[in-house]
């Protein structure tokens, strides 16, 4: 069954797709949404948000239901730790990112915050660097408490938790110019993912 996996370079939620495609070394297509356009993609995807994977003639929308879909169909190597309290944990950390963290920094939010409300990006500005330093914080004690100190999120291998984390933090990094400082252990595990093939073949300058 093919696969097509619809986002744009930029897209930080297709880029956690990306690194767990690579890492499974599964083979897929990719269309650029904005190669295409939004009027064709929302005929795609009604929910008009990045990414989408196709499988034959169907749809699944959003990252948390596409890798759990990857997961299930494609389970070796696995993205989740056998322990289930690790499993569970390693879900909620890369929740974290998704819910508390990634859906209030996304263009649409900062567009709505300037056009909608009459933010000026000094505004926006501080909007963002509130929203990742209260984030990283929590992932940051997160760390560390895990019972060990794995070179990865949850384990001896980057898995679920990390690829949510990484372009998190290179998002933070590039566009927002956080200052990564205050969360050694955030910093350490990204610095040991971005050299690894599977970090590089996803990042926005690969694509």
């Amino acid at each position: 069954m093919t696969l097509t996996l619809y986002s744009n370079y930029l897209n930080s939620a297709g880029e956690r797709v990306r690194i767990a495609l690579a890492l499974k070394q599964i083979n897929y297509d990719y269309i650029s949404v904005g190669q295409i356009g939004w009027e064709a993609y929302e005929k795609i995807n009604p929910q008009r948000l990045m990414p989408a994977l196709k499988i034959g003639d169907r749809i699944i929308p959003q990252s948390t239901a596409i890798l759990e879909y990857l997961e299930e169909t494609h389970p070796n190597p696995p993205l989740l730790p056998a322990d289930p309290v690790l499993r569970a944990q390693a879900r909620g950390f890369a929740q974290h990112v998704v819910s508390e963290m990634h859906a209030i920094d996304v263009i649409r939010v900062r567009r709505f915050l300037h056009h909608g409300l009459g933010v000026e990006q000094d505004g926006i500005d501080h909007w963002q660097r509130h929203w990742f330093a209260v984030g990283f914080a929590a992932l940051e004690e997160l760390l560390r408490r895990r019972p060990t100190a794995w070179p990865y999120c949850f384990g001896e291998a980057p898995g679920w938790a990390d690829l949510h984390l990484i372009p998190q933090v290179a998002k933070g990094l590039t566009r927002f110019n956080v200052d990564m400082s205050p969360f050694p252990l955030i910093d350490g595990i990204f610095k040991a993912c971005v050299d690894l093939p599977a970090f590089i073949a996803a990042t926005p300058a690969q694509q």
